[in-house]
This record gives structure tokens, C-alpha cells and sequence, in this order.
């Protein structure tokens, strides 16, 4: 099996008496390592995929599975751990703690996982060079510019080793410059064997990847 399958993947949302159909029987595979950009207008579904492939949410029929587990089977519990153990993600809006240093960011995904301090010091110190802020560590986020919160949120992504990163919109808010600085750090982390997905309407940005899924109203319009 694919290290990512999807069968018939549909998600409905539903507010009162009005239902919104977000994904509509999306079959897709992903082998371990591949580099993929999801593309589509606004409303397509490319972000609900998304959340749906970082167990974030769960569809409401089909099947996920992600490195051979069912994720429609798993309660929150079990996700919550998936989640912590094989997913990096690196969101548009940075999404780190305004009162934690660079580094106190970078370690708490290791935290959660119980890694032990002197580890999760040495190893946040070690990615937050890896993403050239080795002379950031202590700075908040509201000390560090647009591209430099996006290596700190990188790098966070990267602390637990993830089999998966998800990137968001990574360039959105970004100038042109630091935005495909940013790109050949993903560039580089494909290259080194990592599967990475990133959800983008950016051409220049799906341009990185090896394949680009398109999808238009929920449904996979080509892949290429």
C-alpha cells in the first residue's frame, strides 16, 4: 500500500439544514517521499484535503490510511498521537506562541512527545541552524521578520522527524525573495527523502514539486 491512500474520500459539513459537500469520492496515492502540490481555485477543497491527509479532521465516508493505519478508525486520542509522531506542519500564518523564544517553539512539539530537555534543546538549537537562525534562538516572534517566522515554524515542523510535512500557503505572506528561500528549504527537505505536500495557488510555488494534484468543486480535476 501507498504511504498515503485515500478511497473515495467525501466530506460533508452541515450548518442547520444547509449542507456544504467540501470533498466529493477523492482517490489519490502518495508514495513515501514524493513531493506533491495540491492546486485549485478558492472552494475547491484543496485545505480540507489537506486538513483530512494531517488527520486534523476525518471524512465523512471513504477511507484514509496513512502508513498502513486506517485513520477512519482512530479515536482522538490515537489521531492526537499520529498526528505528534508522523506530521510536521508549517501553516500560512506562522501559527507560533507570541511569548515563546524561537527555540521554546521549535522544542514543544517535543514536549508533547516527552522528549527530554537536554535533547530538546540540542536538537531545536541544531534545525534552527539547519534553517539559518542559529543566532535566533531567544528572539519572540515579534522580533523576527515574515520569513524568519517561517523557519522557526519550519523548523517546529521538522522537530519530532515526521514521515509527512504539510505546508499551507508556506509563501503567502511573504515577498517574492524570501519566499523562494523558503521553497528551496522544501526543496532540499524532498531531497533528502521526505514526503511533502504543500496546498498552494501559486504556480511558481507547484513548479518545486514532482506532481501537482488540481482539484475544482471537491473533486480531483487532473494530476500531472
Amino acid at each position: 500500500m501507498a504511504f498515503i491512500c485515500t478511497e473515495g474520500v467525501s466530506k460533508v459539513y452541515r450548518t442547520g439544514r444547509v449542507e456544504v459537500h467540501a470533498l466529493c469520492g477523492v482517490s489519490l496515492r502518495i508514495s513515501q517521499g514524493e513531493y506533491v502540490a495540491l492546486m485549485g481555485p478558492s472552494g475547491s477543497g484543496k485545505s480540507t484535503l489537506m486538513h483530512l491527509l494531517g488527520c486534523l479532521d476525518t471524512p465523512t465516508s471513504g477511507h484514509y490510511w496513512l502508513s498502513g493505519n486506517d485513520i477512519t478508525t482512530l479515536d482522538d486520542i490515537k489521531l492526537a498521537r499520529l498526528r505528534n509522531r508522523e506530521i510536521g506542519f508549517v501553516f500560512q500564518n506562522y501559527n507560533l506562541l507570541p511569548r515563546l523564544s524561537a527555540q521554546g517553539n521549535v522544542e514543544l512539539p517535543m514536549v508533547y512527545a516527552g522528549v527530554r530537555r537536554s535533547e530538546r534543546t540540542r536538537r531545536s538549537s541544531e534545525l534552527l541552524s539547519l534553517v539559518g537562525l542559529g543566532d535566533r534562538l531567544s528572539h519572540k516572534p515579534s522580533e523576527l521578520s515574515g520569513g524568519e517566522m517561517q523557519r522557526v515554524a519550519l523548523a517546529r515542523a521538522l522537530a519530532n522527524r515526521p514521515s509527512l510535512v504539510l505546508a499551507d500557503e508556506p509563501t503567502g505572506n511573504l515577498d517574492t525573495r524570501t519566499g523562494q528561500e523558503i521553497m528551496r528549504l522544501f526543496d532540499s527537505l524532498a531531497e533528502q527523502g521526505n514526503t511533502v505536500i504543500v496546498v498552494t495557488h501559486d504556480q511558481d510555488v507547484a513548479a518545486h514539486a514532482r506532481r501537482v494534484i488540481r482539484l475544482r468543486d471537491g473533486r480531483i480535476e487532473g494530476i500531472n
